[in-house]
This record gives structure tokens, sequence and C-alpha cells, in this order.
């Protein structure tokens, strides 16, 4: 099994801002996210997977994309990096929430 490196605290720091300024705007998906959780912490994904209550194989998945965790697994999961799970509105223009169309109305575009 190969050693995984744990970063200095600087790195730390530095992942750690890097990750929230990502996670902030909105460009990370959840197995992103998890990645970059456990690589900031310099663990593999064994040891990530025992300090939060998951197999190796949860970790993968959750890596892959191919998991579908539970709100109490993500929420654990964030904790430790001060982020919370909730729904986020996505922009398709910029900072700006384009006008929707209600049922019944008509678009004008």
């Amino acid at each position: 099994m190969a050693r995984i490196k744990r970063p200095s605290p600087d790195d730390i720091r530095t992942l750690r801002r890097a990750l929230h300024e990502d996670v902030e705007a909105g460009g990370l998906s959840v197995s992103e996210t998890v990645r970059r959780m456990r690589e900031v912490m310099g663990l593999s994904q064994a040891r990530f997977g025992q300090v939060f209550g998951l197999t190796p194989r949860q970790v993968w998945e959750l890596e892959a994309g191919a998991a579908n965790p539970t709100l109490a697994t993500l929420t654990r999961l964030g904790k430790p990096f001060g982020f919370q799970v909730g729904f986020m509105l996505r922009s398709h223009a910029g900072n700006r929430l384009e006008p929707r169309t209600r049922v019944g109305e008509v678009s004008s575009t």
C-alpha cells in the first residue's frame, strides 16, 4: 500500500483555503470535495474511512462519484471543514439568477 505524505501545517492551511474557496464558488462535485478533504488531511482512503466510520470501498465509491451517501454521512464528513449540507442555487448567467417562467406564463425570450 502506498504511503501518503502528510502535508505540512502551511500546506494544510493553503489546501483548506483553496478547498473552501472552490466549494464556495460552487465548482466542485461531492466526489471531488471528498477527495480533496482526504488529501488535505493527508490520509489514505483506508485511513480516511476509519476516521469517519466508512469502509475503504465506500470512500472509493464516494470519490468516484458512484456512491449515494446519506445526509448523516455527508454531515459527518463536512463537519471538520465547517461545511453544511444544503441546497444552493445554481446560476447560469454569472452571479445573476436568470428569470424563470412560472407554469401558465409565456416567456418573452
